[in-house]
């Protein structure tokens, strides 16, 4: 178990059982640790059975996996700082890419001034919450929520060209945007202008305006992850904002360990459960006490993003057994659980096992960038189409009755669920 859904393979020796194919080596990889490994490295086949994204392909990719022993994260960025720029410099579409260090920006900020972990920095729009200003405007989508603004000078788009950018974002998030605009005269017009006429000097003042800018506002629930859809859809669409010939990396750093579950309600890992909680074990443990607020103590981990896209996830590791226990305890599950879903990684660990660091990134991705395309089945030969299938070799397909026996399974599913 790693966090994705597995791809699981009958056992045909023994009745019942199921392999499951590496979603990644994130457990060998720190046995190797362990037993002694200083340094490890392998371009590792990956199985997630995942539903295709345009950075994402359903199945298999490939990833240049490494792990280091007595390593912290600036040993880890300082590989990789020192190994990408010049490969995506000399072999990528694009000559330009950012020199180390790269900018180093924490999760919760990028959040909030991007509207996600994964920022396009050649895009140079940023959000602004105005709730304070706004919430009490009289427009009934802003009573409840935060509110967020994004502001683009020099806009030339028709009202034509908003409305439908904001319908296609509306269909990428969920959620409605707004707009309004400072016309030629310095006058607030357009949108919902008559709702924020009252606030229009407070709000030049605290976004800059300027005759000629645009402002995209985004309320409620879904209004950070509109404002990330906004910021990348209109980015692209408005002359002047987006660089688009240049790689520019980033690092996405102080991820929170834990986080309320969408479908649970209840206290989740937010990210990687492998890492080490900042603060190790005397967080974790103010936390059960009711001390401390789960939700506030931070992992660990990093991302690296490469214009708008997660080239990989990295962490220093809970190579700590009492610490590895105490933080699944935290999330309703014991220590006879640990034992029983990583019982090879928990006991190498209770004979000791070194401080250790590690990060993959995804090697399809990278080609995907230097290549300068936008999805990532322009680099595969035979690409999975959406829905996980291989037509052209007619994959997935059934089997037959002699074939199921062998492997002890009956299928359920009714002809029309096939």
């Amino acid at each position: 178990p790693e966090g994705a859904r597995d791809y699981l393979v009958p056992s045909r020796k023994h009745p019942g059982k199921f392999y499951a194919l590496p979603q990644a080596p994130q457990q060998f990889k720190q046995l190797l640790m362990t037993s002694g490994f200083d340094r490890y490295f392998q371009i590792a086949p990956c199985f997630r059975d995942e539903d295709a994204r345009g950075d994402r392909s359903p199945g298999e990719f490939y990833q240049l996996d490494m792990e280091m022993a007595f390593a912290s994260q600036e040993d880890v960025f300082a590989v990789l700082e020192d190994v990408l720029p010049p490969i995506f410099a000399q072999y990528g579409t694009y000559n330009v890419a950012s020199a180390a260090p790269f900018r180093r920006i924490p999760y919760r900020e990028s959040m909030e001034t991007y509207g996600t972990d994964k920022p396009d920095l050649r895009i140079d729009l940023t959000a602004t919450d105005v709730t304070a200003l706004l919430s009490g405007c009289g427009f009934e989508p802003f009573a409840a929520g935060p509110i967020k603004a994004v502001p683009i000078s020099d806009c030339a788009l028709t009202r034509k060209q908003i409305d439908k950018l904001l319908a296609d974002c509306e269909v990428q998030s969920g959620a409605k945007g707004y707009w309004f605009k400072m016309d030629e005269t310095g006058a607030i017009a357009g949108g919902v202008a008559k709702f924020v006429q009252d606030k229009a000097e407070a709000l030049t003042a605290a976004l800059g305006l300027k005759p000629g800018t645009l402002v995209i506002l985004s309320a409620g629930d879904l209004a950070v992850k509109n404002t990330g859809v906004v910021i990348k859809t209109f980015g692209a669409a408005c002359d002047g904002h987006m660089d688009r010939e240049r790689y520019e990396f980033c690092w996405i750093v102080d991820f929170p360990m834990y986080e309320i579950g969408d479908e649970s309600g209840e206290l989740e890992f937010c990210h990687n459960p492998f890492s080490m909680p900042k603060g190790g074990l005397d967080v974790l443990l103010q936390a059960e006490k009711g001390a401390l607020d789960p939700l506030t103590i931070m992992a660990d981990q990093y991302d690296l993003v490469c214009n708008g896209v997660e080239l990989s996830s990295g962490a220093v590791r809970n190579h700590d057994p009492e610490i590895m226990v105490k933080a699944f305890e935290l999330v309703r599950l014991g220590e006879d659980d640990v034992k029983a879903k990583f019982p090879a990684m928990y006991n190498a660990f209770c004979y000791g096992a070194p401080p250790h660091a590690g990060i993959a990134p995804g090697v399809d991705r990278m080609v995907m960038l230097l290549a300068g395309e936008d999805s990532i089945r322009e680099i595969i030969p035979f690409p999975m189409n959406k829905n996980a299938q291989d037509v052209m070799m007619g994959a997935p397909g059934e089997v037959t009755p002699k074939q199921l026996d062998e492997l002890h399974i009956a299928v359920t599913a009714r002809e029309e669920e096939v």
